[in-house]
């Protein structure tokens, strides 16, 4: 059992390094025809390195691009006592084990949504899958926000998810109560997948493909409409309730605080500007 366990871990992280790798030569190909800008690539490591690390692939100041950070992160260790009742599995002695990948871009052309994206495997007394997508745009758009949903949707229905029931969960997860809005268009959000590792498995890397496929299509179609300074005013304070929940309310910061990972990639989903009234 534990061998088999330990098979689970190293397809999963694999995986999260070979879809990292995928999503910055994507991304590059589109900021090529810009500024040519690159991500730059940072290696850390936990304070005891045998707990692992991870590595942080950022991009700013593109043509394209105004911010996009590509994570990857392979960690283990022990979850801090108070902690340890939040998440599944971990109540009795706090060990566990995650592999994972976050995205977030933030593009210069407001007209052109901002993308978020997140996908792991976690390993304690239990073991899971979770993760999800989800976009906000500045201005909204209907027709993108179904070509969205029905994208995330067919990638559902291929592998026989409740579609609904993840769009639900994202839609009450990206929530930001003290403002009473969404935070964007939504998407879809799933957690403690603890069924059928092989379909949940299948399912993440579909979804992986998926999110590479809606950003770049989302981008061809917008990047040449014209944007002005008013424009630019309104997708700052976008930006700024998206700040708003990532320090409040979002469970991938608060887990990755509370792991010991590296603080720097953690806050990498924070935008490079943005304003509040």
């Amino acid at each position: 059992m534990k061998n088999f366990i330990e098979i689970k871990k190293t397809l999963a992280s694999n995986w999260f390094k070979f879809l990292q790798e995928k999503i910055v030569e994507e991304f590059e190909l589109l900021e090529k025809k810009y500024k040519k800008k690159k991500f730059t690539k940072r290696e850390w490591s936990k304070d005891n390195k045998k707990e692992g690390g991870g590595i942080s692939c950022l991009l700013e100041g593109g043509g394209l691009f105004d911010k996009v950070g590509v994570n990857r992160s392979t960690v283990s260790g022990i979850f801090k006592k108070e902690f340890r009742s939040k998440i599944l599995g971990a109540e009795r002695d706090g060990k566990y084990w995650a592999s994972g990948i976050s995205v977030v871009a933030h593009m210069k052309n407001p007209k052109i949504p901002a993308v978020h994206f997140n996908t792991r495997f976690i390993v304690t007394s239990k073991e899971w899958f979770g993760g999800g997508m989800d976009a906000t745009p500045t201005f909204h758009d209907e027709k993108e926000k179904k070509n969205i949903h029905k994208k995330l949707k067919d990638v559902c229905l291929k592998n026989k998810k409740n579609y609904q029931k993840y769009k639900k969960w994202c839609d009450n997860y990206f929530y930001l109560p003290h403002r009473n809005e969404p935070r964007g268009l939504g998407g879809i959000f799933f957690d403690y997948e603890t069924k059928d590792w092989d379909q949940n498995f299948k399912f993440v890397q579909d979804l992986g493909i998926t999110f590479i496929d809606i950003t770049k299509e989302m981008i061809l179609n917008k990047i040449k409409s014209k944007w002005n300074t008013v424009d630019k005013e309104k997708q700052l304070y976008k930006r700024g309730r998206y700040v708003e929940f990532n320090l409040l309310y979002d469970r991938g910061t608060k887990f990755g605080l509370n792991s010991g990972g590296n603080t720097e990639s953690i806050l990498m989903s924070l935008p490079p500007q943005a304003k509040w009234k």
